[in-house]
């Protein structure tokens, strides 16, 4: 079967255009809806657009190792002082992993998702590369695909603009933020999950006690508002170990030395040579506008920018790129 493909496929805008879209292409389509909390809403919506698409459509449980491998991770790091990447997390090891194994399983090679980015080759090498749609554009979450992924991966998206196809549907509504928060905040959801609350100090740079929180996890980099946080300060440190806030001033957020590890590098001589590398700490946000230089370190790289990173925070994936393409990532766990 050279010309099919396993979709993966919730219902919604992107992924109802992708599947038309590799259609009118001449791909056998075969819908693949990874259910991963259990949102019965979710599945039926995706069931009923499969049925007007006129598709092959499966469900693949996915709802414990969603639980182990992402729910679990975000709760942990969170209680740890750090900032999880659930996307990016759940693209790398959940849903891209696991519609090569339903290809495989049906023999077929090529995925695809209805991610706006491209991907482009460059001799042997496979590059995840931003969409047209630089509003939508989503290379910044799959930076951690393997180059096994890439090759047999199809972007039927990579070319639309968003707004062009949004005008073709009664219902625009779009999935936004953390699917398992369901519009929870994040703080509300770790109480859920039992993650602990310990009431502690917030502190300034020289160890002055000026308040208490009410539990690290509800505090993230850059906060400025919240239960004991001073006027005027905002938090610029979480210290997990002494249980502890540190607050200070916005000036104290900007970083020029991150130290990366759990790396995904396309091509490790692409990284420490060359000169036009830009850095994404965020998908959305202040970004630093220079050319990051590299220096190797064991398990990781320190990345130096004479344009420094604005509040960036442990546990937070940074991705490069050269122009439009990634030609990396990795996960900060710290900063100078």
């Amino acid at each position: 079967m050279t010309k099919s493909v396993v979709l993966g496929f919730s219902g919604g805008i992107d992924s109802q255009t992708a599947a038309r879209i590799l259609m009118a292409e001449g791909y056998h389509v075969v819908l693949a809806t990874i259910d991963t909390i259990g949102d019965k809403a979710m599945l039926h919506k995706a069931e009923i657009a499969a049925q007007q698409l006129g598709c092959e459509w499966i469900v693949v449980d996915k709802l414990k190792l969603f639980r182990d491998t992402i729910i679990d991770y975000f709760c942990d790091e969170y209680s740890h002082g750090r900032t999880p990447a659930p996307c990016t997390r759940c693209n790398t090891l959940i849903k891209w992993q696991t519609l090569e194994e339903v290809a495989d399983s049906m023999g077929i090679y090529h995925i695809a998702t209805g991610h706006y980015f491209n991907i482009e080759q460059r001799n042997d090498r496979y590059y995840v590369a931003k969409g047209a749609d630089a509003t939508k554009d989503q290379s910044y979450y799959l930076w951690g695909l393997r180059q096994s992924t890439l090759q047999r991966a199809l972007t039927p998206m990579g070319t639309v603009i968003k707004s062009d196809i949004k005008r073709g549907f009664a219902d625009k509504s779009e999935s936004m933020g953390i699917c398992f928060l369901r519009g929870r905040h994040y703080t509300e959801y770790l109480a859920a999950e039992g993650v602990a609350m310990s009431r502690g100090n917030i502190v300034i740079l020289r160890g002055d006690i000026v308040g208490q929180h009410c539990g690290i996890a509800n505090y993230t980099i850059g906060q400025r508002r919240g239960e004991g946080i001073p006027e005027g300060k905002c938090v610029i440190a979480i210290d997990a170990t002494t249980n502890s806030i540190v607050v200070g001033e916005k000036s104290h957020l900007y970083k020029h030395a991150l130290h990366i590890t759990d790396c995904n590098i396309v091509d490790t001589n692409e990284l420490y040579n060359a000169n036009d590398i830009t850095v994404k700490i965020r998908g959305i946000g202040i970004n630093p506008n220079c050319y990051a230089s590299i220096q190797p370190q064991e398990n990781g790289f320190t990345l130096h920018l004479d344009d420094p990173a604005y509040a960036p925070a442990k546990g937070q994936p940074i991705v490069l790129y050269r122009n439009n393409l990634v030609i990396g990532g990795g996960i900060v766990v710290d900063f100078e």
